[in-house]
């Protein structure tokens, strides 16, 4: 699921795998999976034979060795691939082929990318790669140029090669990702900041967010939203009228967006969601995972919609095992608890804004997608 600190990362945009006990393996990144085979393939464009397994150096100095799955030696022209590994990381594109081509281009054309089979296509400001380049990300590239640039350089040829970047069965694969959203098609993104795959990280889900948000800007999208799951987020976008483009997939992180809305304004943004998260948010919780952050009860018996309740319902509410149980006996008693509950998500929000220009409104939904509480 994750690739650490990355623009577009190939992670599903709804639910999250929850994380095993014990220790966990690391695994490599798409980035890491090309940069190996664009080395394999010039090794034998040059040499006439692949290296197997081929060593490459990571950014933080890392040299993990790789070996290959698919090879193939043509007039002027080279292929290898690599199978990745995620590790215990449950990662959507865990076991896909990367495969790269190279092959020379005249003098002075210097180093060029390519989008091949199953590989997008950028067509959307706001991202790190131009509109019209393929989805290959910036540390990618740069660990790939300095292969070629010390391959060539060894055997005295210029470092001119285009490389072209495949992943069979990657468009379907993207459908599962952030990609189609962000403007990316065709496939996926080649990601990686550091080459390794660290599971369960959080890093790659937020830098998303992020990036989401970039794009949104730089298309002048003035309302954005951001939902836990994609029932509220389906409600919320009808209710307002949003494209497809303003949705941010927050899941969990609040925090995460809401910080860097701070920096990165957005005019005006939605928070929708189920009602124990918004209560959490209510909480002043900013990351809403259940490992991370739990309802407290005694919270809802603080709010002035239950100050005057009887023993006996004080005493069910605060037994209650969840937040739905709460809210079903509030409501039951013709409590309204998710309106305030909505006010005090928001308060959390605004707080965390801290005076940025971003006018907030809070949705909370049902199981089926029916709105229980607003705010303002």
């Amino acid at each position: 699921m994750t690739e650490p600190a990355d623009p577009a990362p190939n992670v599903p945009p709804e639910g999250r795998a929850e994380r095993p006990e014990g220790s966990l393996r690391t695994g490599w990144t798409t980035g890491a999976c090309a940069t190996a085979a664009t080395k394999a393939a010039l090794t034998a464009l040059i040499t006439g034979e692949f290296p197997d397994p081929v060593t490459i150096r990571l950014p933080r100095g890392e040299e993990p060795a790789f070996v290959l799955a698919f090879e193939t030696l043509g007039e002027g022209y080279a292929m290898a691939g690599i199978v990745k590994d995620a590790g215990d990381d449950p990662d959507v594109t865990h076991g896909a082929t990367v495969i790269a081509s190279v092959r020379p281009l005249p003098p002075g054309s210097g180093i060029r990318f390519a989008a091949g089979d199953g590989v997008g296509t950028v067509t959307r400001p706001g991202l790190p790669i131009a509109v019209g380049e393929a989805a290959i990300n910036p540390v990618p590239r740069s660990m790939m140029s300095a292969e070629v640039t010390a391959l060539c350089s060894q055997y005295g040829l210029p470092g001119d090669v285009e490389i072209t970047v495949s992943i069979p069965g990657g468009d379907e694969i993207a459908r599962q990702t952030w990609n189609p959203r962000l403007g990316i098609v065709g496939g996926l993104s080649i990601l990686g900041t550091t080459g390794v795959v660290h599971p369960f990280s959080c890093a790659a889900w937020i830098h998303s967010i992020h990036r989401g948000i970039d794009v949104a800007r730089a298309e002048g999208i003035t309302h954005v939203l951001g939902a836990t799951g994609s029932t509220s987020e389906k409600t919320a976008q009808q209710l307002h009228g949003l494209p497809d483009g303003a949705l941010l997939d927050m899941g969990d992180f609040a925090g995460g967006l809401l910080k860097y809305l701070r920096a990165h304004p957005v005019p005006r943004l939605t928070i929708a969601g189920g009602f124990a998260k918004m209560a959490k948010l209510a909480q002043g919780a900013l990351d809403l995972h259940s490992s991370r952050s739990q309802i407290d009860n005694n919270f809802f018996l603080s709010m002035s919609c239950t100050e005057n309740l009887d023993k006996s319902l004080r005493n069910r509410i605060q037994a209650a095992n969840t937040a739905l149980e709460v809210f079903e006996i509030t409501k039951e008693n013709g409590i309204d608890l998710a309106n305030p509950i909505a006010d005090a998500a928001r308060r959390t929000a605004m707080a965390t804004l801290r005076g940025a220009p971003v006018e907030v409104d809070i949705v909370v939904t049902d199981r089926q997608g029916g709105i229980i509480g607003r705010a303002p």
